[in-house]
């Protein structure tokens, strides 16, 4: 579907105001594009949602720096200005000033951390030959019945990896607090928003169609590209008979969860 730079605006600038958005997903992927006169690597930034209602929807998108602090903060108000509200979770990876900007735009949000993101993160600091075995131990972190088991996992985990990957143990218990928010909300969304990963499909299209153009000649024609493949999306989600998440489901957040009796806490194998 080829849209042409008006529609493409409007469908940017559209009212985000019609219903509730309590789940927001945050994620970049890249493109060259040609910068005053140079080929340079542009952030594609993409906002999806979940409506209160369960189904998704394309919020925005821009393109810019996915480390300045100040991009973030101009594109997250961009969706604030067009209504975007009742923000419960912002679900992204760890862009350096994006965490601050989440907290200054949508103050009292909750943020997740991209649990994908940090495992790749963190098996950086584990050596080849033990990667397999310290990566099931730490998917035992999200399997947990509640939050407070989820946290407890995970210190565990922690405490397993301090003396032979200390690297690897700091950074998953700095990251404790961002990596668990999900388990403070009803237990079926949790695989839909514990990561980034709903939008894995949405970022190999994109990939799929830029590859076609190689290198874009401003910004103009990345946000004139992939503004026509997020707006194919958008339709598609809209036309989709089946919801992404239960109206009823999501009319659970914010209620006390039920009372969790026995922990899944499998032994960690020894490293």
């Amino acid at each position: 579907m080829d849209l042409a730079p008006l529609q493409v605006d409007v469908f940017r600038s559209r009212r985000l105001d019609h219903l509730a958005f309590p789940y927001v997903y945050v994620d970049a992927t890249y493109v060259k594009a040609r910068v005053d006169h140079h080929i340079v690597s542009r952030a594609v930034v993409i906002a999806t949602g979940v409506a209160a209602d369960g189904n998704r929807e394309v919020l925005g998108l821009d393109v810019g720096d996915s480390e300045d602090e100040v991009f973030w903060t101009q594109f997250l108000r961009s969706l604030k200005d067009r209504g975007l509200d009742a923000v419960e979770l912002v679900i992204s990876d760890a862009h350096s000033g994006l965490k601050v900007a989440i907290s200054r735009v949508f103050q009292a949000t909750a943020w997740q951390r991209c649990k994908v993101h940090l495992m790749r993160n963190l098996m950086t600091h584990i050596p080849k030959s033990h990667k397999q075995m310290i990566g099931a131990t730490v998917r035992t972190i999200f399997v947990q019945p509640d939050a407070d088991f989820t946290r407890s996992q995970l210190r565990q985990v922690v405490g397993m990896l301090e003396t032979r990957y200390p690297k690897a143990a700091g950074l998953l218990s700095d990251a404790e607090h961002d990596v668990t928010a999900y388990a403070a909300f009803p237990q079926p969304h949790w695989s839909k928003i514990a990561s980034t990963n709903p939008l894995e499909r949405v970022n190999k299209e994109i990939k799929r169609r830029s590859n076609v153009i190689g290198i874009f000649p401003n910004d103009e024609s990345v946000i004139r590209l992939v503004g026509a493949v997020l707006a194919e999306t958008h339709d598609e989600w809209q036309t989709n008979e089946r919801r992404y998440l239960s109206e009823g489901s999501m009319n659970q957040i914010g209620q006390k969860p039920q009372e969790v009796f026995a922990p899944y806490a499998p032994e960690l194998p020894a490293a």
